[in-house]
């Protein structure tokens, strides 16, 4: 599988940081508008419906689609989590596409405490591009460069305005 990998500092510290990322508000304050994404649903690791606020425990299971540029079909996906830990100093949330127009796509989401007031966010998703597979898998860069560095922007936006907190 083909690797991208993104990171950026935010000026706020690691808990403010890790509580806006487990929820899927901060989700959609992150995905880009172009991408025109709609949360159809969120269902926890039992299986029941979530609500807005909840805390995307490992197992809750989150049915998305998006448009990109408003062109096409929507495309569905369901983005499973799979792992979230917080330890001293640091925290890790991994997410893996199911049914998704990726046929693989696994999002380690990193979080490190850079001193009391600051925090390193680091993206790394391993993924298969559909059709072409491993042998233009590098060129997934392309497309993952300007989504992640908005994601990253409005990241900074969000925390350090305190919009986040």
């Amino acid at each position: 599988m083909a690797t991208y990998q993104r990171e950026v500092r935010v000026d706020a510290p690691l808990d403010e940081v890790w509580a806006f990322h487990s929820k899927v508000e901060g989700l959609e304050a992150l995905t880009p508008d172009w991408m025109h994404l709609r949360v159809e649903g969120i269902d926890g690791p039992d299986g029941s419906a979530l609500g807005d606020g909840a805390v995307l425990e490992p197992g809750t299971a989150i049915r998305l689609s998006m448009r990109p540029f408003d062109v096409g079909p929507r495309q569905r996906w369901t983005s499973k989590i799979v792992r979230r830990e917080a330890n001293d100093g640091a925290a890790v949330f991994e997410d893996r596409m199911e049914g998704g127009p990726f046929p693989e796509w696994h999002h380690t989401h990193y979080f490190y405490a850079d001193g009391e007031d600051r925090t390193l966010v680091r993206d790394r998703v391993e993924y298969r591009l559909p059709v072409v597979g491993d042998l233009f898998g590098p060129l997934g860069w392309v497309g993952f460069e300007p989504m992640f560095r908005d994601r990253h922007r409005r990241t900074k936006r969000a925390l350090e305005d305190g919009r986040g907190r």
